[in-house]
């Protein structure tokens, strides 16, 4: 995975000396859940959270481009107790993610266009915590255990809409949903399996 991860950015800067690549600053607001929860760690809740980044545009014609970035975005949920002999938690994985996405364009004024992209993201586990109303908070990469530890290499898909404003102001819609459960299950396993979860809203500025 550190051997993709490092291929993957030299491979973003080696794309920097063409003149079709453009590079955006982003920042935005993640609302995130998990899918499948109930069976394995109870009903849980959105939790909202961040994400911020560069990323890259280049573009193959005046409609289509290919998208990428890296962006560090806070993921997770968070579970209300439901009785007296429960606790309320949070769990928030922070990840680098690195989507790698075709966009295409069009124009819906004269300085405005509408963006449509898809395609796969990855995502490293960086770092993050549960958070608990009582007892001690437990770091989710690194305190590992069976029920509580989860995997560090996420894979799903990225789809979005979104804004181009001018030459340099971009405004975003973007959904994931992972293929693969973020924790380790015990051999035999045939239950639901939760699966990372995540919409955001954000803005950018292209240089």
């Amino acid at each position: 995975m550190k051997k993709f991860l490092m291929t993957a950015v030299l491979g973003m800067f080696a794309l920097a000396g063409f003149s079709q690549v453009k590079w955006d600053v982003k920042f935005g607001m993640n609302f995130s859940n998990a899918t499948k929860t109930k069976d394995v760690i109870g009903d849980t809740k959105a939790l909202p959270g961040f994400n911020l980044g560069v990323g890259m545009d280049y573009g193959f014609s005046e409609n289509w481009s290919l998208q990428s970035g890296l962006i560090i975005s806070s993921k997770g949920y968070k579970y209300d107790a439901e009785d007296a002999h429960d606790y309320n938690y949070k769990a928030r994985p922070i990840y680098l993610d690195i989507p790698i996405l075709a966009a295409y364009k069009f124009n819906i004024s004269d300085n405005t266009k509408f963006v449509i992209n898809a395609g796969p993201y990855l995502a490293f586990g960086l770092g993050g915590k549960y958070k608990y109303d009582e007892g001690e908070d437990i770091k989710i990469f690194k305190d590992y255990d069976e029920e509580k530890g989860w995997k560090r290499f996420d894979l799903g898909i990225q789809y979005g809409v979104g804004l181009e404003i001018g030459e340099h102001y971009l405004v975003n819609l973007t959904g994931q949903n992972g293929f693969i459960s973020p924790y380790d299950f015990p051999d035999g396993y045939d239950g639901d399996k939760p699966k990372n979860m995540t919409f955001s809203i954000g803005v950018g500025y292209r240089f």
